[in-house]
């Protein structure tokens, strides 16, 4: 038997064969599933979202190919499916995306607006089940066990419901995969875009996996790619055709993940209150850059600027990640591990600065640069006082100061020498 959904009119019934159409609507919107009453976890992902919310506010552009993102020299933030049709995709440079697609219209971003509809969107989950993981603005996981009982409905008519609801209230399209893990969810909600709703059972799990390509397995990069394909592994079926204490021989803990993942397991948890994994700014130039005091002082602000977003975060970072795009748009990251925690620009400075040094070369060109924080923790544990409080603390006071200053009297009010222009 065939459990079969509606996602116009929530109307859930069991057949021996899908029909055409709903029997209670006519509704075509139909989504059957053997497994489709008992599964849980979702993964809800907005279409497009960026370039959704500005079709929204500018109806003469429906038809359009739009482009959100910077100017020439930046990249593709987001693109509407008209413009994905000519080949243009998220992190392209603009320039090629103009070449693919010269009478797209392109939209600088305003993030602020895409936080109220992001935030507006979580709160229509967070109707459903306190357990939301957001993942980005625009994207979370949602565990609804346990929410038939108090909703009168089975998860998948609840997410059918919540989807119809976002569009018709907040005018942007959602995705939705369902399934009975995290990783199943989101592999489920990128088969049906957009407006798509898929779901991904026990049942038939490894089946479903085992010709897909091993990149579609949560985690594994380009790098892991290559070293598989270096043993002959190009598909999930070949992981899941592997003995797990030979997978975790060859490749250690991966091997223990991949075994797991290919076989359809995932025992994630859906975290309502995921803490960020970084924090970060960045800044392409005008022109590609080599000099490397130039390159230094493009490093002060974007670590004001993380600093900031630390501060009103409640977080601290205990690593710090330096990048870096050249001219031919090769990415290079550096790291490194603080020895304590900190919020504090001054040090983050002090730190991606010394990263830095051994990358500017004079001959490599870099269009961008940009500072991560990572490895964070709660505000409670930086900067803390030490023995050496009379030399330590001075960097620390001498930042609370500024920042001080800076909520009476504006952000312009005191700066640092090494922010000023040079002569």
């Amino acid at each position: 038997m065939i459990a079969v959904l509606c996602r116009d009119c929530g109307a859930l019934a069991t057949r021996d064969a899908l029909a055409e159409r709903c029997a209670a609507c006519a509704s075509p919107r139909l989504v059957a599933h053997a497994e489709l009453a008992e599964l849980a976890i979702a993964h809800l992902d907005c279409d497009a979202f960026y370039a959704t919310v500005e079709k929204r506010d500018r109806p003469e552009l429906a038809e359009r190919p739009v482009i959100v993102g910077g100017g020439r020299r930046g990249v593709v933030l987001a693109c509407c499916y008209v413009a994905r049709v000519y080949g243009v995709r998220s992190a392209m440079p603009m320039f090629q995306a103009l070449t693919l697609c010269p009478d797209a219209v392109v939209i600088r971003p305003d993030m602020a607006k895409y936080r109220i509809v992001g935030h507006a969107v979580r709160a229509e989950m967070r109707q459903l089940t306190p357990l939301v993981e957001p993942v980005s603005i625009d994207e979370a996981f949602l565990d609804l066990s346990g929410t038939a009982a108090l909703h009168g409905a089975v998860p998948a008519q609840l997410l059918a419901a919540l989807a119809r609801r976002i569009e018709a209230t907040l005018g942007v399209t959602v995705s939705i995969g369902l399934s009975y893990n995290k990783f199943l969810a989101k592999l489920a909600s990128d088969l049906d875009k957009p407006r798509g709703f898929a779901a991904i059972g026990r049942g038939e799990a490894a089946a479903f996996l085992a010709d897909k390509p091993v990149g579609w397995l949560w985690g594994v990069g380009q790098a892991t790619q290559r070293r598989l394909a270096a043993d002959g592994i190009m598909r999930i079926g070949q992981l899941g055709a592997l003995d797990r204490r030979e997978l975790a021989r060859r490749y250690g803990r991966l091997g223990v993940r991949l075994a797991q993942l290919a076989r359809g397991e995932d025992d994630r948890r859906v975290e309502p209150d995921g803490q960020a994994r970084s924090v970060s700014a960045e800044t392409t130039f005008s022109r590609d850059e080599a000099d490397a005091a130039a390159l230094a002082r493009a490093l002060w602000p974007l670590c004001e600027t993380v600093a900031r977003r630390l501060k009103e975060s409640g977080l601290a970072a205990t690593g710090v990640t330096l990048k870096l795009k050249t001219g031919d748009f090769r990415l290079r990251t550096r790291s490194r591990r603080l020895a304590d925690p900190t919020q504090l620009a001054d040090l983050l400075f002090q730190t991606v600065r010394v990263l830095l040094a051994g990358e500017a070369d004079r001959a490599t060109r870099f269009r961008l640069i940009g500072v991560g924080a990572d490895r964070l923790v709660t505000a409670a544990e930086a900067d803390l006082p030490t023995l050496f409080e009379p030399q330590d603390g001075r960097p620390r006071r001498l930042e609370e100061a500024i920042d001080d200053l800076r909520r009476r009297h504006g952000s312009a009010a005191v700066q640092r020498g090494r922010a000023l222009p040079q002569a």
